[in-house]
């Protein structure tokens, strides 16, 4: 089923959802399944499973030269995705990114997961590799989200790259797109962060998830200013809870976010690991608490692994 079916479904009552990394590379699915076992009781209706992007290191030759070789951390997205809705009988969302992948590439990685019934995707641009400070496409690949958008939805209407394929069978995707409330760290200002993100609605996304936010009123404004230029599809809000006091730092480091100050000053007061954590986990409740009373179709929780913590917050607002 498709993620805008369930959302329409569910009518007035808040649903709870979970993102997964796949495990590093040598891992195993059993980590995935550890994870999500524990949280099978708040029946999510899908489950979004990441992608990463390769990374490049170099590799010492006997003759002393370093070769680059390209490597994959967390591969296996469409595996784990085929193995939780046979486990599980869930809905999964792979995400689907721009770098590293030729629009060939990206085609046939349409057309199995298509194979696989798997009719959920989400489309993102993706992060530039480590080392990088811009992201860089491939020679052939998309260098934006919303060119990655029109491609499922041309594939969605039986069009294909390859222009001699008459009558193509069409895919059935459901497409999401991501939404920044405190705008895109690449964006000038929030109002062109409203413009691309319109582009992508009109070229066919269907839905947005946020990203991580720890202001509730961030959000309700991103809403209204979607809403008020024209995009009416629903936002479903990403939470993350902060567990650890280095975060404080390298959460708005990495995801370009701010934290309230009333936030701050009780995770800087807190005396130990133990009573960051708590803090964390307490505004996640409270935030969580405040977007479902305020009519939310969705509260999508950012796993990272942390199952324990995931399942209380969960707890705590079901």
């Amino acid at each position: 089923m498709k993620v805008t079916e369930h959302l329409h479904k569910s009518k007035d009552r808040t649903l709870v959802s979970f993102e997964v990394l796949p495990p590093l590379k040598g891992g195993s699915m059993q980590s995935i399944f550890n994870t999500l076992d524990a949280l099978m009781e708040f029946k999510p209706p899908f489950i979004d499973v990441t992608y990463h992007r390769e990374e490049f290191l170099y590799k010492k030759r006997p003759s002393g030269y370093y070769e680059k070789a390209s490597i994959r951390k967390r591969p296996g997205t469409v595996g784990i995705c085929a193995a939780i809705m046979h486990r599980y009988g869930v809905d999964a969302v792979p995400h689907l990114i721009c770098g590293g992948f030729t629009v060939e590439e990206t085609e046939n990685a349409l057309i199995d997961l298509s194979f696989l019934g798997i009719d959920n995707v989400l489309a993102l641009r993706g992060d530039a590799r480590q080392f990088e400070d811009k992201f860089i496409p491939e020679d052939d690949g998309h260098k934006f989200a919303l060119d990655l958008v029109k491609q499922i939805s041309e594939m969605n209407t039986g069009k294909y790259l390859d222009q001699n394929i008459q009558n193509g069978q069409p895919s059935e995707f459901c497409i999401g797109i991501a939404g920044y409330p405190e705008k895109h760290f690449e964006s000038p200002n929030i109002a062109s962060d409203l413009h691309f993100t319109k582009e992508k609605v009109k070229a066919g996304a269907d839905y947005i998830v946020t990203q991580m936010f720890f202001d509730n009123q961030k959000f309700f404004e991103f809403v209204d200013a979607c809403r008020a230029s024209g995009i009416h599809v629903p936002i479903v809000p990403g939470l993350k809870p902060l567990t650890k006091r280095y975060q404080l730092n390298s959460i708005p480091r990495k995801f370009f976010v701010n934290m309230p100050d009333d936030f701050v000053n009780a995770i800087v007061k807190a005396k130990d690991d133990e009573a960051v954590k708590e803090v964390g986990i307490e505004w996640c409740i409270a935030q969580s608490r405040e977007l479902k009373a305020a009519g939310v179709p969705c509260l999508h929780y950012y796993t990272m692994g942390d199952t324990d913590t995931v399942k209380r917050i969960a707890a705590s607002v079901s």
